[in-house]
């Protein structure tokens, strides 16, 4: 296990560079990281500046608007290069917005008291971390096309385990954390993971260290395949003539592979340097070919459901983190151990869909899981009318099966939205739009969580009073049972591999 382990990691340093290796994990582990920080927010909004359940949801929606956006930074990044470099620029620049605000509300008092600059921190920080997200997937990509097929799935991997690791490290820390320290002390100590990306950004190299060489030694190889042949023709020669043929067509094979590898080469050299010199021409093409490819019903009408599947369902979850620390007097290192929970069941949801899932029907896997998620706003609304004492449960086990229930069943919805999502982008503009399918992901979650302050707000729901807090959710059940009447936007054929 050890050894296989270990040929792994030498075969990806081989093709990729330990530094590029080093920065997608970290880059990814810090994104897990966020519960450690983010819990900590949602107590300064309650605890410290007062905010009702409602000024906390909407807040929370404008802070990661910058998600939604996420098209812009690949685009810019594509086709706007500094210093003729595309992309470690705009993680160095990326790591600076997401290190600043830490730093600033953890010293300033004064400012972190404010809700508006509060929020204006927080709005720059989510735009620092998705900008690094959206370039580090763009470096995947190109490193994964350049590399070859058979790396296709390893930094995929790398990612998204690193982003568990993270989380799971990030919750338990955080619920300590916050249970020990001032709320000051923890944004400090947040700050120091951003600073250590912008370093270590300054240490990577635009392409990937193995890819690279490949092109190095192509060239090498041919100077030398070159030289053999060259003697093996000569007139001296005394090796007989049907070894020198196939020494002839050894070489010419070699030949054709480096002139192919080489002229790829000069061919993303060139096309560098066209988008150097004329980068906003490349922007408005880019901003064409993305409109034109998205126009098509293929790629439209499920991105339509998806967007439909999110932005109808109100988000109150700022409203039931209220409940569970007011009401029920749940702990933060309680509430960090839940989200522990959740990541291993969003890893167990994951191979459970890959396991029995993947080859059913793409529209009956999207109606269990909305069934799914209806099920659990209904032991929610159990939990607030607290009908589950009478059976001698504890609320402690109520949030806990509720927390692992449902980080689970959104991976039933998730997974599918991730493959169809890649196997829909047409050629040449992948990333972005790519990027364009996760921003209308984070889009409609934005709308749902705009949809759920607003319902809070209507309902008359606060810090001290909760007496309606039951009917929003009954509401929310209506709104998750809603998109399963669109499922028709989703192609028939269509299976949890999309093929």
């Amino acid at each position: 296990m050890a050894a296989g382990s270990s040929w792994w990691a030498g075969r990806m340093a081989a093709a990729f560079g330990a530094p590029f290796l080093w920065i997608v994990c970290l880059i990814y582990f810090i994104q897990g990281f966020r519960s450690f920080v983010w819990t900590a927010v949602s107590y300064q909004m309650k605890d410290m500046m007062k905010l009702s359940p409602s000024a906390s949801q909407f807040l929370m929606s404008v802070a990661f608007f910058p998600w939604s956006i996420k098209p812009i930074y690949g685009i810019v990044s594509d086709c706007i290069p500094i210093k003729q470099r595309k992309r470690v620029p705009y993680l160095i620049i990326s790591s600076g917005l997401s290190l600043f605000p830490w730093l600033v509300i953890g010293m300033s008092e004064h400012l972190r008291s404010s809700s508006n600059f509060f929020t204006l921190m927080l709005v720059v920080q989510n735009l620092g971390s998705a900008m690094a997200d959206v370039v580090i997937d763009a470096m995947i990509a190109e490193a994964v096309r350049s590399a070859g097929s058979e790396f296709a799935g390893d930094l995929q991997s790398l990612s998204w385990s690193s982003m568990a690791v993270g989380g799971i490290f990030g919750s338990l820390l955080g619920g300590y954390a916050l249970s020990n320290l001032p709320l000051y002390t923890v944004y400090i100590i947040f700050s120091a993971l951003p600073l250590f990306q912008l370093v270590s950004c300054i240490f990577v190299e635009e392409s990937p260290k193995g890819i690279k060489n490949m092109v190095d030694n192509a060239a090498h190889d041919h100077a030398n395949d070159h030289n053999i042949d060259s003697t093996c023709a000569g007139e001296g020669s005394s090796e007989p003539l049907k070894y020198v043929g196939t020494r002839r067509r050894k070489g010419a094979h070699k030949k054709r592979k480096r002139r192919s590898l080489s002229k790829r080469s000069e061919a993303l050299e060139k096309h560098d340097k066209s988008i150097n010199a004329r980068p906003y021409l490349s922007l408005k093409s880019a901003f064409f070919s993305l409109c034109t490819a998205f126009k098509q019903p293929a790629i439209l009408r499920p991105m339509a459901w998806f967007f439909i599947s999110n932005a109808a369902i109100p988000n109150i979850s700022t409203v039931m983190f209220y409940y569970q620390t007011e009401v029920l007097h749940l702990e933060a290192s309680f509430l960090g151990t839940a989200r522990v929970i959740g990541w291993f069941s969003l890893m167990l949801g994951t191979y459970i869909y890959n396991r029995y899932l993947k080859h059913k029907k793409l529209r009956n896997i999207l109606m269990f899981a909305h069934v799914g998620l209806a099920i659990i706003t209904v032991l929610d609304i159990l939990l607030v009318s607290g009908l589950h004492i009478q059976y001698g449960i504890a609320d402690k086990y109520m949030v806990l099966w509720g927390s692992a229930l449902a980080d689970a069943i959104n991976q039933f919805k998730m997974m599918p939205f991730l493959i169809l999502s890649g196997q829909l982008c047409p050629p040449g503009i992948e990333g972005t739009l790519f990027a364009l399918f996760m921003s209308i992901n984070n889009l409609s979650s934005t709308l749902g969580s705009f949809l759920g302050a607003a319902l809070t707000s209507a309902l008359n729901i606060s810090s001290v009073q909760f007496d309606n807090l039951a009917l929003s959710l009954a509401v929310q059940l209506i709104g998750t049972l809603l998109p399963i009447g669109f499922l028709f936007l989703i192609p028939r054929e269509v299976t949890g591999l999309t093929s």
